[in-house]
């Protein structure tokens, strides 16, 4: 059985704001809504949903995406621009795709496409849940 997987989005990236309130679309929301066309027609996509999250923390690496699944490293990238032509964003799914494949989830570096090699913030490790030992005993 294979472990959830799930792409979050975040949606608060790139805002404009006035008086404390943001207005108009974000460029994150852009991004979730070109990544949500692309993916109805991936062959993953019922395996690797996409979750849009209100804030990922990463204001100035904007726009910013993260991969996660349970028992591998979630990884965290950042200046992901919807409106960047040279960049297409199919390559978010390709990298998901090799994500979804590998047990540990592992990304080389080299085997990610460009904007992923440059715009990596964070690559954190799965989280392991201690199991009581005999030592006690």
């Amino acid at each position: 059985m294979n472990p959830q997987h799930c792409l979050f989005v975040c949606t608060t990236c790139g805002s404009k704001w006035q008086d404390g309130q943001r207005i108009g679309t974000s460029a994150g929301e852009r991004l979730l809504e070109q990544l949500q066309a692309l993916h109805q027609n991936w062959e993953l996509a019922a395996e690797f949903p996409i979750q849009a999250v209100g804030c990922m923390s990463a204001c100035s690496r904007s726009c910013a995406i993260s991969f996660a699944a349970t028992g591998k490293s979630t990884y965290l990238f950042g200046d992901i621009s919807p409106a960047e032509p040279s960049i297409p964003l199919s390559n978010i799914l390709d990298c998901a795709s090799k994500y979804y494949q590998h047990p540990t989830g592992s990304l080389p570096w080299g085997e990610r496409p460009a904007p992923l090699k440059q715009g990596i913030l964070a690559k954190i490790p799965p989280l392991t849940i201690p199991t009581p030992t005999n030592a006690a005993l």
